[in-house]
């Protein structure tokens, strides 16, 4: 059995790395300590980024079963161009040692650039393996069964627990199975009764059948494989879960979401709300042409000009009002800037905590009333604070209260909104993180420069 060894030099030079991956590729073949196929990812990932002719070359050098493994741990778009760098032949091959998921993951990546390659290598699978792969690539991005994998560890209800145990330790001796947490009870036609882990099982004598396990013992934890993905990321979350089963329509079990997925989709999912909240396409960011990346972000900053020309306009009204006294223009940043942090804090925990399912649109009146309770006390304690700044700066008493006034208004505006906005989006099937920062910044803006400026020209003018 072949250990694993960290590699832990990540500034290797090409011959280096070259003639370091060579010497895992010979330490494979003759079964001895390799590294983890993480690390040999990140050195292959290397080795591409400085000369993508070695890169080639030692693709095609590793045996398929190596590069399968390395290649689960490669970004999407080192798997979309993988049909370019080894045939076909050897894709096929690769396909066929990777567990359902991956496999179908990899055939669907090849998709999206060469089409043709993708078909060609499936018409190369066996039969169940193309089906497999084929049901796997027909089910929406966004749904449970397009994260599923097809091996599992079934057992009927009347079948006899040793000889379960025997033939699970088959199927693990010709890696048929990996990553075994439980086995899944079927009834006689396939549909999912339970799960029981392993670590209960062994606790059985090994003459009893499933059947004469208690109740209490089998765990009915599933997901209909058209389930929202993130409503299955609750689930792990919510119940701790290693593993989870997926039935279709008529309960019929048809494969299991393992832990290591769910990670995965949580952290795509972290990386898109960062992303979206910055105006900032996850998947454009990943994309090797600049041109692309700056379109999409072109798109978000001209999106980002109109909303600012909004808030100059609303200056523009007050412009005779802004020549009469210069303080006004020193401290009007303040007031924006307060309110745009103060909105944005809320937004950020608004749009986090539903993405959590912490909050929805039926807890709306709720969330809005405590987001706008926090930024009554911080508005006013702030609006203390800039006032006392404002009449020491300026010698003018009533300049302190016109900024104080304008504070708690900014910041109890962008409480309200910083709230409201997210959720709104969110009940018209909008992705709340997309568009609540632009949004919010807009209204931050005019409501801070419209209440310093309007009371300003009442008061002071």
């Amino acid at each position: 059995m072949k250990k694993e060894k960290k590699v832990n030099d990540t500034n290797l030079s090409i011959e280096e790395l070259v003639s370091h991956l060579l010497e895992i590729i010979s330490a494979y073949k003759d079964e001895i300590e390799t590294p983890h196929p993480f690390d040999i990812a990140k050195e292959l990932e290397k080795l591409r980024e400085l000369d993508e002719e070695e890169y080639k070359s030692i693709c095609k050098k590793m045996p398929s079963e190596l590069l399968a493994e390395t290649l689960c741990e490669m970004p999407n778009y080192v798997q979309e161009e993988i049909s370019e760098v080894i045939s076909e032949k050897k894709i096929a091959n690769i396909v066929s040692k990777m567990d359902s998921d991956d496999a179908s993951m990899l055939i669907y990546n090849i998709a999206q650039d060469h089409e043709d390659a993708a078909e060609t290598i499936l018409s190369k699978l066996d039969d169940e393996d193309k089906e497999v792969i084929e049901k796997l690539n027909s089910y929406e991005e966004n749904v449970a069964g397009s994260h599923m994998q097809s091996e599992l560890f079934s057992a009927k209800l009347d079948e006899n627990i040793g000889l379960a145990l025997k033939r699970l330790k088959q199927l693990k001796e010709i890696d048929e199975l990996d990553n075994i947490f439980h086995a899944y009870l079927i009834d006689k036609d396939d549909k999912f009764i339970g799960t029981i882990g392993l670590e209960e099982l062994i606790l059985f004598e090994h003459s009893q059948s499933f059947d004469d396990i208690p109740k209490e013992k089998i765990k009915n934890y599933s997901c209909k494989d058209n389930d929202d993905i993130s409503d299955v990321v609750e689930t792990f979350t919510n119940y701790n879960l290693s593993a989870l089963a997926v039935i279709d329509e008529n309960e019929k079990l048809v494969g299991r979401i393992t832990h290591d997925d769910i990670h995965d989709i949580i952290q795509e999912q972290n990386t898109k709300q960062i992303y979206s909240l910055a105006g900032v396409n996850d998947e454009a960011e990943h994309e090797e042409d600049i041109v692309i990346i700056g379109k999409n972000r072109a798109f978000w900053l001209g999106i980002n000009l109109i909303t600012a020309i909004l808030a100059s306009l609303v200056i523009g009204i007050f412009d005779s009002t802004i020549q009469s006294l210069v303080a006004l223009a020193v401290l009007m940043p303040i007031v924006a800037s307060m309110g745009g942090n103060a909105g944005t804090q809320t937004l950020t925990v608004t749009v986090r905590q539903m993405a959590l399912g912490e909050i929805s649109y039926t807890d709306a009146k709720k969330t809005i009333k405590k987001e706008v309770l926090i930024s009554l006390v911080n508005g006013l304690l702030f609006a203390v604070v800039i006032g006392i700044i404002a009449f020491i700066w300026f010698s003018m008493p009533l300049l302190g209260v016109v900024i104080a006034l304008s504070m708690v208004i900014n910041l109890l505006s962008a409480g309200f909104f910083g709230a409201v906005i997210p959720i709104v989006l969110e009940k018209f099937d909008v992705d709340p993180a997309i568009g609540s920062t632009v949004i919010l910044t807009t209204v931050t803006d005019v409501v801070g420069f419209f209440s310093f400026l309007g009371l300003a020209t009442i008061i002071l003018l």
